[in-house]
C-alpha cells in the first residue's frame, strides 16, 4: 500500500510544471516548519553548528528556507523521476564547466565526479549519466519497496550503479580505466572502518577516505558537480568545478580536508539548498558528547 500511495503521488505530480511542482514542495516545507520533526530538529543543529556567527534570527531564517527547500527536492522527484529522460534533462536550463569532464574523458583516464547533497542532486545525477560514461556506488534504500523504482528512473538514461561490495569497487576502477566517468557522494557519512575525522565547518566529521584514494591509484582528476535550483520553477543551473590539489595529497588527512573544504565551498553559495536534516555529523570522536 505505501509503495502504491508513493508511486500514485509521484506520477500524479510528474506532468504539472515546475512552478507548480516546486510551489507544492514549499506546502511540505511549511509542513516541516510547522509540526515539529527529526528533519527540522537534525537540521537546526547542524545549522547552529555550522553557522555559529549568526545570530539566532539569521539561523531560524536559514532553517525555515533550508526546509522549505527540502520540500522541493521531494517533490521534484516526480519530474526527474517518472518524464522520459529527454523530457527531464530540458529542466536543466544552464550548464557551467563541462569542459572539465569532457577535457579529462578526452585524456583517456576517466573522472570522478563528487557530487554533494546540495541542490536537485537528482537532476546532476541524470544530466551526468546522459552524457558520460557513469558508474555509480549504490546504497540500499531504507524502503526497499521502493528499489526498483528508483533503481530504473536514475538508470533510464544509461547510468550503471553497482554496489559497495568489493566487486562494486572493482567495477570502478574498470570504469575509470576506461576513460569513463565515476560518480558518488561525497559527503555521506561511510561505515565504520571506513572514513577518517576530517574538518567540516570547523567541525571534526567522519569522512570517507573512498574518494580520495580512489583518485589516488586511478590517476583520474575529480570534479565537483551541483545542480542549483532556480527560484520561482525555472528549472536548474548544474555547476562543474575543479578539486583543489590538495585533494591529491598523498596524506590522507590532507586529502580529506581538501574535499570537505571543497563542499563546504559550494554549500556556502547557496546554504539553504544544503540537506542539513542529514545528520553529518553522527559519528563523533571517542568519549564526545552526541550532537543529535
Amino acid at each position: 500500500m505505501r509503495l502504491f500511495l508513493i508511486k500514485a503521488i509521484l506520477t500524479a505530480c510528474a506532468w504539472l510544471p515546475l512552478p507548480l511542482i516546486h510551489g507544492l514542495g514549499v506546502l511540505i516545507g511549511w509542513g516541516l516548519i510547522l509540526i515539529p520533526n527529526r528533519s527540522r530538529q537534525d537540521a537546526a543543529v547542524n545549522i547552529g553548528l555550522c553557522f555559529p556567527g549568526l545570530t539566532r534570527r539569521e539561523q531560524g531564517r536559514l532553517l525555515r528556507k533550508s526546509l522549505i527547500e527540502t520540500g522541493k527536492t521531494a517533490i521534484e522527484t516526480s519530474a526527474l523521476w517518472i518524464r522520459p529522460g529527454h523530457r527531464a534533462l530540458k529542466l536543466i536550463r544552464k550548464v557551467d564547466g563541462a569542459r572539465l569532464v569532457e577535457e579529462a574523458t578526452r585524456a583517456g583516464g576517466g573522472v570522478i565526479l563528487a557530487t554533494p547533497h546540495l541542490g536537485a542532486w537528482e537532476a546532476a545525477g541524470l544530466y551526468c549519466a546522459a552524457h558520460y560514461n557513469m558508474t555509480c556506488l549504490y546504497r540500499p534504500l531504507r524502503i526497499p519497496e521502493l528499489e526498483e523504482l528508483v533503481r530504473n528512473a536514475r538508470g533510464r538514461v544509461g547510468a550503471n550503479y553497482v554496489p559497495t561490495t568489493p566487486s562494486g569497487i572493482r567495477a570502478l576502477y574498470r570504469e575509470l580505466g576506461q576513460g569513463g566517468a565515476v560518480a558518488m557522494l561525497p559527503d555521506q557519512e561511510p561505515h565504520a572502518g571506513n572514513g577518517t575525522f576530517a574538518p567540516f565547518f570547523g567541525i571534526p566529521a567522519y569522512t570517507m577516505v573512498f574518494l580520495t584514494r580512489l583518485t589516488k591509484k586511478s590517476g583520474a582528476p575529480i570534479v565537483f558537480v551541483w545542480c542549483e535550483r532556480l527560484s520561482w520553477g525555472r528549472g536548474y543551473h548544474l555547476h562543474f568545478r575543479p578539486a583543489d590539489e590538495e585533494i591529491y595529497a598523498d596524506e590522507a588527512a590532507t586529502a580529506t580536508a581538501a574535499m570537505n573544504r571543497a563542499v563546504e565551498g559550494l554549500i556556502r553559495e547557496c546554504p539553504a539548498q544544503y540537506q542539513w536534516g542529514y545528520r553529518r555529523f553522527k559519528t563523533r570522536p571517542q568519549g564526545e558528547t552526541p550532537f543529535y
